[in-house]
């Protein structure tokens, strides 16, 4: 279902249009936020929602149909993601103990691979990537999200998908 149906359906009944919402838009927020915050991913897209809904919900219907949905979420999600890179760094993280006993790595290689890819790029240059070439953000959209203007994001995507490929070329 197209976000802009949603909207408006979300301006005349908020509750019931959230489900579809967020039938629309939890596969690519959950893997935007796995690839920008692997450890948090999930807890992270459910705030995002819970977010979205408490601010919907104080919204009167005109504001409603004049979102930018896909940023105006991603603004949230980026904002949960920054706080809690914040207070992670705060404190120290125990060492991981997993012991897989010979069985294969739950976690496909190419998506640790991709993980390791992506965690090189300076912070800015990951989130534009992840959010154009992940989540599909528009530049607009992506814009918005990450309060930048669109020529800026387009040069942390082209720079990021740059650097992503000069890694990828020196990879063994």
């Amino acid at each position: 279902m197209h976000l802009d149906s949603i909207r408006q359906r979300l301006a005349e009944d908020l509750d019931g249009a959230f489900p579809d919402l967020v039938r629309a838009i939890i596969p690519d927020l959950h893997a935007g936020l796995r690839r920008l915050h692997p450890d948090a991913a999930e807890d992270l897209t459910q705030e995002t929602l819970i977010r979205a809904h408490r601010a919907l919900a104080g919204y009167d219907a005109d504001r409603i149909r004049a979102l930018a949905l896909g940023g105006w979420i991603w603004t949230i999600a980026l904002n949960l993601g920054r706080n809690h890179a914040r207070d992670r760094a705060r404190r120290p993280t125990p060492a991981r103990m997993d012991d897989h006993h010979g069985r294969a790595d739950p976690e496909p290689i190419d998506s640790a691979a991709w993980d390791r890819r992506l965690g090189v790029l300076p912070l800015a240059q990951r989130r534009a990537v992840v959010l154009r070439h992940v989540v599909g953000l528009d530049y607009e959209e992506l814009a918005a999200a990450t309060g930048r203007p669109v020529g800026t994001v387009k040069a942390d995507v082209h720079r990021g998908l740059r650097r992503l490929r000069t890694i990828i070329e020196e990879e063994p």
